[in-house]
């Protein structure tokens, strides 16, 4: 069943209120959407793809659990959050957030592509589902 989608804003405050706070120096996020264009068409550049009205998502939370461990291993990170939605989604919901906080912004960065890889790659399945 699809999920009511998180505030950035309260995740924020609440992460600048955490007790790892004084050791971040930035908070990078993500926002994945279900987007119109097909995976095969924006991933593949494969023509004739249909456009996408929406998508069935689901996901494993020990898996999601596991990277987001992983992830704290990575040098200078100290905060994560992470919110995935499920169920049958449309054209513009919102499919995952993720804050990410650490010390300097390489480190950031790269624990965000690290946990949304991941996440992606081997904890979700994302169905798409075609119009006309």
């Amino acid at each position: 069943m699809k999920k009511t989608a998180p505030s950035m804003d309260a995740w924020l405050k609440e992460a600048k209120a955490h007790e790892s706070a004084p050791k971040i120096g930035m908070y990078l996020s993500h926002n994945g959407i279900v987007r119109q264009s097909a995976k095969a068409k924006v991933r593949y550049n494969e023509d004739g793809t249909k456009p996408v009205v929406g998508m069935v998502f689901s996901y494993d939370e020990s898996k999601v659990s596991a990277v987001i461990e992983d992830t704290y291993r990575m040098d200078g990170i100290y905060y994560i959050r992470v919110w995935l939605n499920e169920g049958e989604l449309q054209t513009g919901d919102d499919i995952m957030y993720v804050l990410i906080g650490g010390d300097i912004r390489p480190h950031v960065v790269d624990a965000l592509q690290y946990l949304v890889g991941r996440v992606k790659n081997e904890c979700v399945v994302e169905t798409e589902i075609y119009g006309e």
